[in-house]
C-alpha cells in the first residue's frame, strides 16, 4: 500500500471506484483528494477547504458528489475550556463537484 499526507483529525474516508478518487475528510477543514494511479500507487491530487471542525462526509457515486455537514462552533457562554457547540444557524451542508 502507500501513504500519503493529509489533514489532521481524519474522520471519513469514501473510494469512488469510477474516478479512482479517494477522500479522507479532517477535522481542521480539509479534504483530502488522492488519485489511485494503480493497486498500490496513490497520489495527492488536491486538498478542498472545508470549514474546521467538518470531518464527517458522503460521497454519492452516481453523482459523484461529496457531501460534508459543516457548522460554526463556539465555546458555551461562561465556559471558555469546554467542548466547543455549534452557533445556531451556521449549519450548511458543503457539496463538492467536478
Amino acid at each position: 500500500m502507500a501513504s500519503v499526507p493529509i489533514g489532521e483529525r481524519v474522520d471519513a474516508g469514501a473510494f469512488d471506484p469510477e474516478t479512482k478518487l479517494v477522500f479522507c475528510s479532517c477535522g481542521d477543514g480539509t479534504v483530502a483528494v488522492v488519485r489511485q494511479e494503480s493497486p498500490d500507487q496513490y497520489t495527492p491530487a488536491e486538498t478542498l477547504k472545508t470549514r474546521v471542525g467538518s470531518k464527517t462526509m458522503a460521497l454519492d457515486p452516481k453523482t459523484h458528489r461529496l457531501f460534508v455537514p459543516a457548522a460554526e462552533f463556539k465555546a458555551p457562554a461562561g465556559q471558555p475550556n469546554a467542548r466547543p457547540v455549534v452557533s445556531p444557524g451556521t449549519f450548511v451542508v458543503l457539496v463538492y463537484a467536478k
